[in-house]
């Protein structure tokens, strides 16, 4: 206390003080101006060589200087300077006890923290700020003179205390409802922003251009660096860019920029757990994608595209600044990825419409197409039958004009087979065309017998073809007939590739298909492959690579064929050169009925030795016939009960054979078994004498019923 200065002129002098301080500090809001001006004004009201304020952290463990006067005050604040809850300091002890601490010499007190930035300081006040009952921090007042303090002068320095600790809850207040008054503004543009993109989207109905228009409409509405829409791939695996912002954006279209569903990306993380994701600072985002192509993105949110409780994809969006996003952004935010996921659903959906429309509408225009050119063909095919009948007359006629002119003869004999290949052309389209299209009768079915039937009665050479069966091969399902024709198809097509080449070789292979579903037979050649842009033409009627006197129309009807017991066909080509055929046709899950056989039979079976022949050998066998197998039907026919022929022989001529039975008397009892039932083939057969001509069996009931 100065001399002559009386106790109540002091308490006087701080009462006033005290009170401008907080006419001054009441009226300020802002939280970091308030804390300023409050050091400078009590030490420039009270005289004082020192003022801080100190707040107490979110743990209420530590005191921390929130404010503090002169270059001591800064140097404290740049250091981070903070004090102990009720540990050994002036502030450590008014905060933790809620009261206030005076110290008349700094040098003597205990509890005083000697502060090199303050080496003036001899005597210093602790006040403690309450509000509510409840302390908030604390204010430090300190003097150059000892014994600057005493009792008496708390009750006003603590009346200015607590005014302070009001103005500073106020403050704190203040902020709180501009800070929510700020999100409801933040909130309420993003709500806008995503009825924008809401509006502006749902309106683009073409998927590409949806895509291309959402990244731009969302950068521009909600000010964003970056924006790109990834979708999910057929796998499920990937999420693969569809659409990105700017140059960047079109630099990872390019590259074919995807991220693994799950990995270590803000997109992978997002699609897998349906749900959004933030990083507030991707430098330590431990899923965040380093990015090459944004360099300057700081923040990141990812938000997937859900669909009903399916994932379709997710949107990013990024900013050059960090915190750039809260949780509470989310809610908005998401909105906008629902109104995109639903735009881009609703342009698939379009997409897949139209599609299905234009597959209808050819569909329809191709069986208006066929069913005409079938008509057409059909009426040709007929009347072009008695032309090669003709054709061979008139040959036959030429060879007796042995007096005419040798040149006009062979003149003429080559016109004959102008129009003879010709006849035959027409003949073979009518086929191809009318073939596939017959009444299919599905049955079980030996697949490698049907093959090796086809390769027979096609005399393709032994040399050239070769086969690898797997053992145990289940039966399949199909009309043998329509299948013999498509084994025929792309037989004949093996047949032509490998005209001329150095070596000229045809691989079969045939096994179950990995998922045991169908049966796969795949045939290559070692032919020269075809051009990768052609092989999706091959399949087209009338598409051929091998000139005017080929119809190509045998792999369009193989197709139609393999649709019809809904099957598979494809083509590939083989490493190294040449082409492999694969077609899947369905294997047989169904019960094999029970079969009653004939028992003392004695029977003759005129085949080679394969697959069918052995089933049937087998069969009726166990069930006490005598079975006897001939590949080549030299064998007395008298002591037989039923002679079963196979109407494809690889050892023997099946006309000559069944000629030899007719003549020993034993027609009457031959059946003809053949998995090719054409009706001309059937006509020439019964003219031959023989019993019946019928499907080849391929289990024990079908056999039972041909043999009882």
């Amino acid at each position: 206390m100065k001399k002559g200065v009386t106790l109540a002129e002091r308490r006087a002098a701080l009462l006033q003080a005290g009170a401008e301080v907080s006419r001054k500090v009441s009226s300020i809001l802002d939280p970091e101006q308030l804390l300023n001006e409050t050091v400078d004004v009590i030490c420039d009201e009270f005289n004082f060589y020192y003022s801080g304020v100190f707040l107490l952290d979110e743990a209420g463990e530590w005191a921390v200087l929130r404010a503090g006067r002169g270059e001591a005050g800064a140097a404290m604040l740049a250091e981070g300077h903070r004090l102990k809850v009720d540990g050994p300091s002036m502030i450590g002890a008014a905060t933790g006890r809620g009261k206030a601490i005076i110290a008349l010499d700094v040098g003597e007190e205990p509890v005083h923290f000697k502060n090199p930035h303050l080496p003036n300081t001899r005597s210093e006040m602790a006040l403690p700020l309450v509000v509510g009952g409840k302390v908030i921090g604390a204010l430090t007042v300190q003097s150059i003179e000892e014994a600057a303090f005493n009792g008496d002068d708390i009750t006003a320095l603590q009346a200015m205390a607590d005014q302070l600790a009001i103005a500073i809850d106020n403050s704190r207040l203040y902020a709180e409802v501009y800070d929510l008054l700020d999100q409801l503004a933040r909130r309420t543009k993003l709500l806008q922003a995503a009825a924008q993109v809401g509006r502006d989207v749902t309106s683009i109905l073409d998927l590409e251009s949806l895509l291309n228009n959402a990244v731009d409409i969302i950068c521009e509405a909600y000010d964003f660096y970056y924006a790109g829409v990834f979708l999910v791939d057929e796998t499920g695996k990937w999420a693969v860019l569809h659409a990105g912002r700017g140059k960047a954006g079109a630099a990872m279209l390019a590259a074919g920029h995807k991220l693994k569903v799950g990995g270590h990306s803000m997109i992978g993380t997002a699609v897998e757990q349906h749900k959004a994701r933030i990083a507030l600072d991707v430098g330590e985002e431990p899923v965040h994608f380093k990015n090459p192509h944004l360099p300057d993105t700081r923040s990141e949110m990812a938000l997937p595209l859900i669909v009903r409780d399916d994932v379709i994809g997710a949107v990013t969006v990024q900013s050059i600044e960090e915190a750039a996003f809260s949780d509470y952004d989310i809610t908005s935010l998401q909105a906008m990825a629902d109104q995109l996921a639903v735009a881009i659903n609703n342009a698939r959906l379009l997409k897949e419409l139209e599609a299905a429309h234009a597959e209808l509408v050819r569909t329809k225009t191709f069986e208006a197409i066929a069913s005409a050119t079938i008509e057409a063909i059909h009426w040709i095919g007929n009347k072009a039958l008695p032309i090669s009948a003709s054709v061979n007359l008139l040959q036959n006629d030429l060879e007796r004009l042995s007096e005419a002119d040798a040149d006009l003869v062979e003149s003429m004999r080559e016109d004959l087979a102008m129009i003879n290949d010709s006849a035959r052309l027409i003949v073979s389209v009518q086929e191809h065309l009318i073939g596939p299209a017959r009444e299919e009768k599905p049955r079980p079915t030996m697949v490698d017998d049907v093959l090796k039937d086809t390769v027979v009665a096609m005399d393709i050479p032994v040399e050239v073809i070769s086969y690898t069966v797997a053992p145990d091969l289940p039966l399949a399902v199909a009309d043998t007939t329509q299948l013999s024709r498509a084994f025929g198809y792309v037989l004949q097509n093996a047949l032509e590739a490998i005209e001329g080449a150095d070596e000229q070789r045809i691989t079969v292979e045939i096994a179950p298909s990995e998922d045991n579903r169908f049966v796969a037979v795949r045939i290559g050649d070692s032919g020269p492959s075809i051009p990768e842009r052609e092989l999706d033409k091959i399949w087209a009627a009338f598409y051929t690579t091998k000139g005017a006197r080929h119809a190509g129309m045998g792999l369009s009807a193989c197709l139609q064929i393999l649709k019809q017991i809904e099957g598979q066909i494809s083509v590939s080509n083989i490493p190294g050169g040449g082409t492999m055929i694969e077609m899947l046709i369905p294997a047989f899950d169904g019960i094999i009925p029970a079969a009653s056989l004939p028992r003392g039979k004695f029977i003759l079976l005129v085949d080679d030795d394969d697959s069918w022949s052995r089933f049937a050998a087998v069969t009726l066998r166990a069930a006490g016939n005598t079975v006897t197998r001939s590949a080549t039907g030299q064998v007395d026919p008298v002591t037989f009960d039923l002679i079963l022929m196979d109407d494809v022989l690889e050892q023997a001529d099946g006309q000559a054979v069944l000629k030899r039975l007719s003549r020993a008397g034993a027609s009457s009892k031959t059946i003809v078994v053949a998995s090719d039932m054409r009706v001309e083939r059937v006509m020439e057969l019964m003219q031959l004498g023989v019993r019946d001509v019928l499907l080849k069996p391929y289990t024990p009931a079908a056999l039972a019923k041909i043999v009882a």
